[in-house]
């Protein structure tokens, strides 16, 4: 991670959902023997929308992982957060692929795929998670100014 700060706040949203009731099935802790801005690829189940991970901005590399019953239940729990910057999920079902992307209140959506950033590809998030979009040609966007001009017949 970036600094010192970063690796305490992941650590701090790892130890909050487990005093919370999530199980840690890998990782969880800091990799000092790496270096000081080291922290574990980690996985949290059993994870609910009162613990940090799910309320604030993790960046970091932990996955808390929810159970949900139906559709509409887990696009309103991705959508409960001021955040909106990348969400993922995995279908094969091409409706609910498109579905989902739509209804999900976020700048980047990854279906099937956690790799998702390119050079090519506007990047940004909505809410809280900024504004605007940095690289592909919509970078350009917020330093230009659309002009509509109208003109009738001359004479």
């Amino acid at each position: 991670m970036i600094n010192a700060r970063a690796i305490e706040k992941i650590d701090q949203h790892v130890k909050d959902a487990v005093a919370k009731g999530a199980c840690v099935i890998v990782g969880g802790k800091r990799l000092a023997e790496l270096g000081p801005n080291y922290f574990a690829p980690t996985v949290l189940t059993g994870v609910a929308a009162t613990m940090a991970c799910c309320r604030e901005e993790t960046f970091g590399p932990v996955v808390p992982i929810t159970r949900f019953e139906a559709e509409d239940d887990v696009i309103a729990a991705a959508n409960d957060t001021p955040f909106g910057l990348a969400a993922y999920f995995y279908s094969t079902d091409l409706r609910r692929v498109w579905r989902v992307a739509a209804a999900l209140e976020s700048g980047i959506v990854g279906i099937n795929e956690g790799a998702l950033a390119a050079e090519a590809a506007p990047f940004g998030g909505v809410k809280e998670s900024g504004y605007g979009r940095e690289g592909s040609v919509h970078g350009l966007d917020d330093y230009l100014h659309l002009k509509y001009v109208c003109q009738g017949q001359l004479g």
